[in-house]
C-alpha cells in the first residue's frame, strides 16, 4: 500500500488504524460465517442423501424382488451414478454396488437406526427399512469427500473479496478524514511559522471551504491563534504607541540642551557637543517616525552599508573625547570597502556601542584600538583597550547586566550581539593581544555560507591625534 499525502505520520498511523479496525471486525465476522457455510454444505450433502434413501422404501415395502429393486435404483440420481445400493434380507443379496462393511450394514439392521460410516472416498449413509415378514432391508448411499465441500471454496472466495473491499472503502474514508485534519494542521502550523516570520496579518480560517471537515480542536486552535494573533498585534501597537510619547517627551530638554550649545562658542570640543546633539534629535526623530509608521507604509528600505566608511566617521567622532581624557587610540584595516548586509544606522549604534564601552569602563587616559579585518564572506570588527579586561565576559554579554558600571543599561553589548547573530555572525569578548585588556570581536556575516576568517591578516595603521 503506498502511503499518500506525502507520508505524513498522523495520516499514515489513520491509515493503519483503519486497517486495523476493519480487519479485526472482517474477520470476527467472516470466519464464522465461513464455517457455517462449511457445515450447511455438509449438512446439505447428507440431507440429499437421506432423501435418495427415502425415495427408496415406498418400493421395499411392496416388495423385495431384486429385479423390481434394481428398476427402483435406476429411477434415482444416485442409482445413475452408482452410489445407492440396497442390502435385502437373505435369500435376496444386494443390488447395486456397495462399499460399507457388512458388519456396519448388521449394525443398522439390528438397531433399525440410520447413521453414517467412513469408507474410502467418502461416507456412506445406512437407512433401514422394514419389509415383508418383519425382515429389515438397508439402504446404503454413498456421499462422496467433494459432496461435503462443493461451493464452500466459492463461498471462502466471496467472504474473502468482501472483506478486501470493507478494507479499502475504510482506508478510502480514513484518508480522506486524515487529508482533512493534516490539511488543516498544517495551515495552522504555516500560519505559527509566517507570524514567526513578523507577518503579523496571518489568520488561519475558521469557516468556509478551507475549514470543512476539520476536528472541532483544531478549529478551537485556530480560534485561540487568531486571539494570539490579534493580541500580539495590540500590543506591539501599543508598544510603538508608548516608544513614540516617551521619544516624544525627549524633545524638550534637547531643545534646551541645543540652545545651550549654541552659547558654547568655538572649537573642537563645542563643535563635537553640537554634531552630538544635532545626532540626537535625528536618531530621536527617526525613533518616532518608525514608532507611528505600521508595517504596510513602511517604505522600503536598502539592507546594506560600508562598514569602513562608517566604523572612520564614529571613530572620528569618538577622536575628539579620546583627545580631551587623553587617551592614545588608532584605526587599522578601514582604508578599503567593506560592505555588509546591514543598514548604516545600526551599525553607527553598534560601533558606539562598542567605543562607548571603552570610555565608560575604563579609566581616563586608557589606550584603546580599533581593527577591520575584511574577508570573503565575513567583516570582522575587533575593539580592544589597555583596561582590566572583563571580570565575567559571559555576564558581560547578558542582556540587562552590563558590567555593573554607574549609568550603564546593560543592553549596549546586547544590541550589538543581535546585530552580528541577524548576519549569522557573532559578538566574543576576549582579551587583547596588543593591548593587554578587554576585546570584543565583532562578526558579520557578508553571505550565506560565511566561514571562520581563517588567514585574514590585521593590517595596523598609525596612532590617531
Amino acid at each position: 500500500m503506498r502511503r499518500t499525502g506525502g507520508g505524513h505520520p498522523l495520516r499514515w498511523a489513520l491509515i493503519k488504524a483503519a486497517v486495523a479496525g476493519t480487519t479485526m471486525v472482517a474477520l470476527a465476522f467472516l470466519i464464522p460465517l465461513g464455517l457455517m457455510v462449511q457445515q450447511t454444505a455438509r449438512d446439505r450433502a447428507f440431507t440429499a442423501a437421506e432423501r435418495q434413501a427415502a425415495a427408496l422404501g415406498p418400493a421395499l415395502a411392496i416388495t423385495t424382488d431384486q429385479d423390481a429393486i434394481a428398476k427402483a435404483l435406476a429411477s434415482t440420481d444416485a442409482g445413475a451414478q452408482e452410489r445407492i445400493a440396497v442390502h435385502l434380507p437373505p435369500p435376496a443379496g444386494l443390488v447395486g454396488r456397495a462399499r460399507a462393511d457388512a458388519s456396519a450394514v448388521a449394525t443398522a439392521g439390528g438397531q433399525g437406526r440410520s447413521f453414517t460410516v467412513h469408507v474410502p472416498g467418502g461416507f456412506a449413509l445406512l437407512q433401514p427399512f422394514a419389509v415383508e415378514d418383519g425382515r429389515v432391508a438397508v439402504v446404503e448411499v454413498y456421499v462422496a469427500e467433494s459432496d461435503l465441500t462443493r461451493g464452500v471454496g466459492t463461498a471462502w472466495l466471496v467472504l474473502s473479496l468482501v472483506a478486501l473491499a470493507l478494507v479499502a472503502i475504510s482506508v478510502l474514508v480514513a484518508d480522506r478524514m486524515g487529508a482533512r485534519i493534516v490539511g488543516s494542521a498544517r495551515r495552522l502550523a504555516a500560519a505559527a511559522r509566517s507570524l514567526g516570520n513578523g507577518n503579523l496579518a496571518v489568520r488561519v480560517p475558521v469557516e468556509g471551504r478551507q475549514a470543512d471537515g476539520a476536528p472541532d480542536e483544531l478549529r478551537e486552535a485556530a480560534h485561540a491563534f487568531n486571539a494570539m494573533a490579534d493580541r500580539v498585534v495590540h500590543l506591539l501597537a501599543a508598544e510603538r504607541e508608548l516608544a513614540a510619547d516617551l521619544s516624544h517627551r525627549l524633545r524638550t530638554p534637547l531643545t534646551v540642551l541645543r540652545l545651550n550649545t549654541a552659547s558654547l562658542g568655538e572649537g573642537d570640543a563645542a563643535h563635537a557637543t553640537r554634531h552630538a546633539v544635532a545626532q540626537l534629535e535625528r536618531e530621536v526623530d527617526q525613533i518616532i517616525r518608525s514608532a507611528r509608521r505600521t508595517a504596510d507604509d513602511a517604505p522600503a528600505v536598502a539592507i546594506g552599508c560600508d562598514a569602513a566608511e562608517v566604523i572612520r566617521e564614529r571613530a572620528g567622532f569618538w577622536s575628539a573625547l579620546a583627545e580631551d581624557e587623553g587617551r592614545r587610540w588608532q584605526l587599522a584595516g578601514a582604508e578599503g570597502p567593506a560592505p555588509v548586509p546591514v543598514q548604516r544606522g545600526d551599525l553607527a549604534a553598534a560601533v558606539d556601542a562598542l567605543l562607548g564601552n571603552v570610555f565608560r569602563h575604563t579609566a581616563m587616559g586608557t589606550a584603546f584600538s580599533v581593527d577591520v579585518l575584511a574577508t570573503e564572506s565575513s567583516v570582522i570588527v575587533l575593539v580592544g583597550d589597555a583596561g582590566p579586561g572583563f571580570a565575567d565576559p559571559a555576564a558581560a554579554l547578558r542582556r540587562g547586566e552590563g558590567q555593573g558600571g554607574e549609568g550603564s543599561t546593560g543592553l549596549g553589548l546586547d544590541i550589538v550581539r543581535k546585530l552580528a547573530e541577524a548576519t549569522g555572525g557573532d559578538l566574543a569578548l576576549g582579551r587583547s593581544a596588543v593591548l593587554g585588556g578587554a576585546e570584543l570581536r565583532l562578526r558579520l556575516l557578508t553571505r550565506p555560507d560565511g566561514t571562520s576568517p581563517r588567514g585574514a591578516r590585521r593590517r595596523r595603521g598609525l596612532p590617531g591625534r
